[in-house]
């Protein structure tokens, strides 16, 4: 069979309409783009209500005096740590949509699971576990997953270097 003969062809030069399936598949490729767009701005204003939230938390603490309590500043930062999950989410869905290398994509993923694993980390108590045992088992897992994921960001992060100055010397 000559090249041009596949039935299955989606060449460039192919002047065959599109299938059924190659309708179907872009149909769908478009409305999960769509999905996507929604739930960038679904995150947008799920930060930006977190921000009015937080805002709003520091000064109820300020007026009634609680600014000062390690506590109440220790929420402060948990709940600005979410705030940037939020924002690493975000600019994760809109890599997809702008369909951006898969390298940059995991490399967000990474840094939205160390924020999340930092956060966890930092408002880490131990009385709420059930006994010694299971505090200590949850703090070296938190910090074996924050080694772990620190780990792959500086593996991909010296991937991306050595390529390119690879890149740099071939050209």
């Amino acid at each position: 069979m000559a090249e041009g003969d596949d039935p299955d062809s989606t060449e460039a030069g192919d002047s065959r309409p599109p299938s059924t399936a190659d309708r179907s598949v872009e149909v769908s490729e478009r409305l999960i783009r769509g999905i996507e767009v929604v739930a960038a701005y679904v995150l947008v204003l799920l930060f930006a209500i977190g921000v009015v939230d937080l805002g709003a938390q520091i000064g109820g603490a300020v007026l009634d005096g609680t600014i000062t309590d390690p506590l109440v500043v220790v929420g402060f930062i948990d709940t600005a740590l979410l705030l940037f999950i939020i924002v690493e989410v975000y600019q994760t869905v809109v890599a997809y949509v702008r369909s951006n290398d898969t390298r940059r994509i995991v490399r967000l993923v990474i840094l939205t699971g160390i924020i999340a694993l930092v956060r966890k980390a930092i408002v880490f108590r131990t009385g709420e576990y059930s006994d010694e045992m299971a505090a200590l088992t949850a703090a070296v897992a938190y910090t074996l997953l924050i080694l772990g994921l620190a780990l792959l960001l500086y593996v991909s992060q010296s991937t991306m270097r050595f390529g390119d100055e690879r890149r740099d010397r071939t050209a």
